[in-house]
């Protein structure tokens, strides 16, 4: 019997069995505990199981206590052993644990480091592409710049006019003409705001209806599915059944929601469309790229008639003026551009100097005269349309600026950054007069005011509309099944159009 010693306990077993795989003895209750927990034999490490256990018969004799543990003393003692064994082993692991964080630290620091050099790397082949892109055409630089108005016509692309890609860098400046028609549009403006007063539009959808709202549509297959997302939308303000939208895929599309129909697909960028607007009085589509380049597009045909490069990265911000001629844009290389849609040319190009951050949306006052941009270290700038010159800041958010707009009246400015907030701002005083505060991790990606100024429309995590001056919610739609990109009210708000990363437009309005 004394032969018998368990191979896990090193002690006598109460209830012998052999293993057949490893030739040990063992206590039943260790070994079966162990191969619950590991299937195999302890000793050997092959293959064992319960069943394969051999039970020894053995006299059931009581085991004496060892001398060590016939006594008080010696029990405290046995117990102090084992205390202190038990503290040494977890010093040994706590050891083994500060290795392990030093080695998974270590391990991220230098993965960190290699998405750096890599992303480091796709940006420089990025703009070795792009400026290869540049050079190409300039092979043909004798070429003279050709408008659509001067273009012979050609039998195989009789709407399509020849550009010189790089002519519109060339600023033309800010003549007394330009200013002129600025300045006489903001006085036009000015006295039909004065006009209307405070009184609402008869026909203006009440707060009580849109907080009625439902969706009435969705429509799943405006962009291609390979390439998931769309980015921007923009109504039609002559003809409010057409919306305008931008996607991932490179392509515009304009969709006929009455009809609920494609009734152009707008191709020709080589990046994802991220900002698109409509010209309100012409069918004319105006669209911003990430690969740098704004395109102004016949919707009837198709084709674009003017191709503008007035940036050197990504367009992230674009907004037509009062006037319909020309358009402002901004880009992550810190500046923002005015230029004239109607002839293709750069009117004026402002750098922001204020340390090498990307600028992110912008937008025209409704007067015209003022220009807003956002930038990425969370700064909204006011500027001078005419001297180019900052005049107010307005400073307040934390993160990047992510969506900005002007209310019709003109006196009040919504924006939205990463900080999961709206803040209004009222351009009268200066100051920050009513922050929204949304829940945490809320993400805000556009802002709109509806043509009256009454609500004001959010889209991010989900859709909401505001009832401006009280600045309660009236409605909040969680139909997308991504984050909503783009939002736009209707004529007199009578529906509301959305986009998503989920590849849709949703339309809103009473059932």
């Amino acid at each position: 019997m004394a032969s018998l010693i368990c191979a896990i306990s090193s002690e006598v077993p109460e209830v012998p069995v052999v293993s057949p795989v490893s030739g040990q003895v063992y206590e039943k209750r260790l070994i079966e505990k162990y191969i619950e927990e590991n299937g195999k034999d302890p000793i050997s490490k092959e293959p064992l199981s319960v069943d394969q256990l051999v039970e020894v018969k053995a006299s059931p004799l009581v085991k004496p206590k060892p001398p060590s543990a016939t006594s008080i003393p010696a029990i405290l003692k046995s117990l102090q052993d084992e205390w202190d064994a038990v503290m040494l082993h977890s010093f040994t692991l706590r050891q083994q644990l500060q290795t392990a964080r030093q080695e998974l630290s270590h391990a991220l620091y230098q993965h960190d480091a290699a998405c750096r050099v890599i992303a480091r790397l796709n940006k420089e082949v990025t703009a070795a592409r792009e400026a290869l892109a540049t050079l190409k055409p300039q092979a043909g630089a004798a070429t003279p710049l050709l408008t659509p108005s001067h273009a012979p016509p050609t039998p195989s692309h009789p709407e399509t006019p020849v550009h010189q890609p790089n002519a519109v860098r060339e600023e033309t400046g800010m003549t007394p003409e330009i200013i002129e028609k600025l300045q006489e549009k903001a006085t036009v403006l000015t006295q039909e705001r004065k006009k209307r007063g405070k009184f609402v539009p008869e026909d203006l959808m009440s707060a009580e209806n849109i907080s009625n709202f439902v969706t009435i549509s969705s429509h799943p297959g405006l962009h291609s599915a390979s390439v998931p997302g769309i980015l921007a939308v923009d109504i039609f303000a002559r003809d409010t059944s057409k919306i305008l939208t931008g996607g991932a895929d490179k392509n515009a599309t304009v969709f006929n929601k009455d009809l609920e129909q494609v009734v152009a697909v707008l191709k020709g960028h080589g990046k994802k469309v991220n900002r698109v607007v409509y010209h309100p009085t012409e069918d004319t589509a105006i669209t911003g790229s990430h690969d740098t380049t704004v395109r102004i597009w016949n919707v009837p045909t198709a084709q674009t008639i003017q191709l503008l490069r007035v940036h050197e990265g990504p367009v992230t911000g674009l907004s037509l003026h009062a006037t319909g001629d020309y358009i402002l844009t901004t880009s992550t290389d810190q500046c923002w551009a005015f230029s004239d849609i109607r002839s293709g040319r750069l009117v004026s190009r402002v750098n922001d100097q204020s340390g090498g951050v990307a600028l992110t949306c912008a937008q025209f006052h409704p007067d015209g005269l003022l220009v807003g941009t956002g930038t990425a270290d969370a700064n909204i700038k006011i500027w001078d349309l005419k001297e180019g010159s900052n005049v107010a800041n307005f400073p307040g958010h934390s993160g990047q600026i992510s969506a900005l707009a002007f209310s019709e009246n003109g006196y009040y400015l919504a924006t939205a950054a990463d900080d999961s907030c709206v803040k209004l701002w009222d351009l009268r005083k200066l100051k920050n007069f009513k922050t929204l505060q949304l829940e945490d991790g809320y993400e805000v990606r556009d802002l709109c005011f509806d043509s009256s100024g009454t609500y004001l429309a959010l889209a991010g995590t989900d859709v909401r509309v505001y009832l401006c001056k009280q600045w309660n919610e009236l409605l909040s739609m969680r139909d997308h099944t991504a984050t909503a990109t783009g939002v736009r009210f209707g004529d007199n708000s009578r529906f509301i159009a959305s986009t998503s990363m989920d590849r849709t437009l949703k339309i809103y309005g009473l059932a």
